[in-house]
């Protein structure tokens, strides 16, 4: 009988036993999951140069005008002069851009993207609203009036998404080229012009010796 208390409290224990390991196992893969998708879209390296996408929200189709593009334009000039943005590649799309980016100085990169996004939104916004020729002002306004209330952090509109999906990139390695390929293919793929370097609103140009309009791209050779 007593060896048979002896095993049973033994069973007992190796049982409570298991479930605290059993907990702990899944303690430790929920907080490494948590800690990975914290960090996966996060600029981590403040030396590092990253690819980046934000869009519109709902995709609205904004930059099919060209005033709002170049407003966006200036507003990389801009980061660019006062942030110490660097801009290795870019695109302007109808509802998103693409980014290749890195930094000098003491601003940290999400800050400086904070900002152009920022400064960009404030002019497009006033743009749209003060424009008496475009067609689309009230539905768009709408849009990114009812957004901006669902978000506390937003007083009245919202024109991008929060999201910049950064991803960090080795310079002079395949995945950069593949990178400034894919953000210069864009248009083509759309279908807007036969060659990279025929869309202005990119650095494809830049990259062909084409000039660009952006002449602040830093080309990475």
């Amino acid at each position: 009988m007593a060896v048979n208390a002896r095993f049973s409290a033994s069973v007992v224990w190796l049982a409570g036993g298991g479930a605290h390991l059993c907990f702990l196992y899944t303690f430790i893969i929920v907080f490494n999951y948590f800690q990975c998708v914290s960090t996966k879209y996060k600029f981590a390296n403040p030396e590092g140069i990253y690819f980046v996408t934000f869009a519109v929200v709902h995709w609205a189709d904004v930059f099919t005008r060209n005033i709002y593009r170049d407003i966006l334009l200036d507003s990389f000039r801009y980061c660019i002069k006062e942030k110490g943005l660097i801009i290795y590649g870019f695109v302007i799309m109808s509802n998103h851009v693409h980014l290749v980016i890195g930094k000098k100085g003491d601003q940290s990169l999400s800050a400086i993207m904070r900002d152009m996004k920022k400064f960009s939104s404030v002019k497009i916004i006033r743009e749209i609203i003060e424009n008496p020729a475009e067609s689309r002002k009230l539905w768009m306004l709408k849009l990114f009036a009812d957004t901006g209330k669902a978000n506390t952090n937003n007083t009245h509109y919202q024109l991008w998404q929060q999201q910049n999906h950064p991803i960090e990139i080795e310079p002079h390695s395949n995945m950069f080229d593949q990178k400034l390929n894919y953000i210069h293919q864009n248009p083509v793929k759309a279908g807007w012009v036969n060659e990279p370097s025929a869309y202005v609103y990119s650095s494809a140009a830049n990259y062909e010796e084409k000039g660009g309009i952006l002449g602040e791209v830093e080309v990475a050779h």
